[in-house]
């Protein structure tokens, strides 16, 4: 059973993820300041690994005008963010399943937060590239992964800075253990592959807004 189908872990996601993840809480306000740059007062967001309902949430909040379209593989962390927006939620389409299940667009923007660091290089490519070709011209995407060097002595580090700030942060030392197997159980890229891909799925204008430990945020525009 994957982590994001399992019901306890799926009930501790947003609690979790917030001790794993330095600022998230002001993530989504920063990903919806950077749309809200370049998208009109009603526009239509993408929101690419909308489980959990934490991004579409804060944009709901900052953006009443605008609507928006969730796409999760998992049905349970869906059914986390219907709960999370509650009357929110009648301004979100919800679609389960990856990017080819997302209507054809065009979009005013797109997110994709804490998700492509799950799919291997190619996988990722595709993604990147079925987001570009739903986005508006000049249209923003936010992302934000893991993303880090290859040099195991450097990715041992920086996880071992992730797990302590997990710890220092609540979560209790043996879950925070695992955090350093990441480095075998995700097909993470470096910051600058990470960029190359999004230039070569045709965005451009690419700037790094966001950077804590092994995590990495860029804002990036469809040609």
């Amino acid at each position: 059973m994957s982590a994001f189908s399992d019901p306890a872990a799926v009930s501790t996601y947003a609690r979790n993820a917030a001790r794993m993840v330095p600022g998230l809480h002001d993530l989504p306000k920063m990903a919806g300041v950077l749309l809200s740059e370049r998208a009109p007062s009603d526009a239509r967001i993408l929101v690419l690994g909308a489980g959990g309902g934490l991004e579409l949430k804060a944009f709901a909040g900052m953006q009443p005008g605008w609507h928006f379209d969730g796409v999760d593989p998992s049905a349970e962390m869906l059914g986390l963010a219907r709960t999370t927006l509650g009357p929110l939620a009648s301004a979100v389409q919800w679609h389960e399943g990856y990017i080819d299940t997302a209507p054809p667009g065009p979009f005013d923007g797109a997110t994709s937060l804490l998700t492509l660091h799950f799919l291997p290089r190619a996988e990722r490519l595709d993604t990147l590239k079925q987001m570009h070709a739903r986005l508006k011209t000049g249209a923003p995407l936010v992302v934000v992964h893991h993303s880090f060097s290859g040099d195991s002595r450097e990715q041992d580090k920086w996880l071992a800075r992730n797990a302590a700030f997990a710890v220092a942060s609540g979560m209790p030392a043996a879950q925070a253990g695992n955090i350093l197997a990441l480095k075998e159980r995700l097909p993470v890229l470096s910051p600058k592959q990470d960029v190359e891909l999004l230039h070569e799925a045709g965005f451009v204008d690419v700037e790094l807004f966001y950077c804590a430990f092994t995590f990495k945020g860029w804002v990036a525009y469809r040609r």
